[in-house]
């Protein structure tokens, strides 16, 4: 091959590199948050692999089980924050301040899950949360009503849309607590021991000061984070969390209407 030639390969081959470069220097990123202390999931690397998918042409995904990562410092890199099914007490004091300031002055929360069965005892994140994990029934197919289709999450779902997952009751209505804007319900007709005297929601959100809270009951299982629809509402709530939220099309998504 002439000189020419393989310099002119180089030059383009440098260029292509560096342009990659500046795209990770420039795009937005988020944390997803996986510490547990009490019961964990084993379809946590199924949802870890699944956020990687369905927002990685968005943002630049990182993921870590170490708390110490939430300062102030640290925490001011991302756009969001996706606690995926943690459990127990997984922030001490000061990590709790640097997640409270995070979120107050304009961070995204996305929480999937069990990330309603992480820190009971802090009146803060349960009044971001809405409301926490109380118990569930067996895993089994329940219809979920969704209330609200012009949300970025909820607009390419089906109003009635049927799918198995292990449906959480929670302690207290989260429609009662002031600032919630629930997306959707349970159909507790559809499904065994949903203990919410027929009012059960399962998908909402809300705004803690400048920042966007996002919450979804589904994902306990593993085929959950392959279920195309699932995949998109998650996608969308993160996104939205992240407010990073792009509108959708009417359209099908792998075979499932979403109109």
């Amino acid at each position: 091959m002439p000189r020419v030639a393989i310099a002119l390969v180089c030059l383009m081959w440098i260029a292509f590199v560096a342009l990659r470069a500046d795209d990770s220097a420039t795009k937005p990123k988020i944390l997803v948050f996986t510490k547990t202390a009490t019961f964990r999931h084993d379809s946590i690397p199924d949802g870890i692999k699944c956020v990687r998918e369905i927002v990685g042409q968005d943002v630049d995904v990182e993921q870590t089980e170490d708390s110490s990562l939430f300062t102030k410092e640290n925490l001011s890199k991302y756009r969001a924050i996706v606690f995926l099914s943690t459990t127990g007490d997984v922030l001490n004091d000061a990590q709790q301040i640097a997640f409270q300031d995070f979120v107050e002055s304009g961070g995204g929360f996305a929480g999937i899950h069990a990330a309603s069965d992480t820190e009971h005892e802090w009146p803060w994140y349960d009044e971001m949360i809405g409301a926490h994990f109380a118990g569930h029934p067996a895993i089994q197919q329940a219809t979920v009503i969704v209330e609200d289709r012009k949300h970025p999450s909820t607009e390419m779902l089906p109003e009635m849309w049927p799918r198995t997952d292990e449906w959480y009751r929670f302690k207290r209505n989260p429609r009662k607590v002031d600032g919630i804007h629930v997306l959707a319900r349970l159909d507790e007709s559809t499904f065994e021991g949903g203990g919410m005297d027929g009012d059960h929601p399962c998908a909402w959100w809300r705004t803690m000061k400048s920042g966007r809270c996002w919450y979804t009951a589904g994902g306990h299982t593993k085929e959950s984070f392959s279920e195309p629809l699932f995949r998109e509402h998650l996608k969308q709530g993160i996104l939205w969390a992240a407010k990073l939220e792009k509108p959708i099309k009417s359209a099908t998504i792998q075979g499932e209407s979403i109109r």
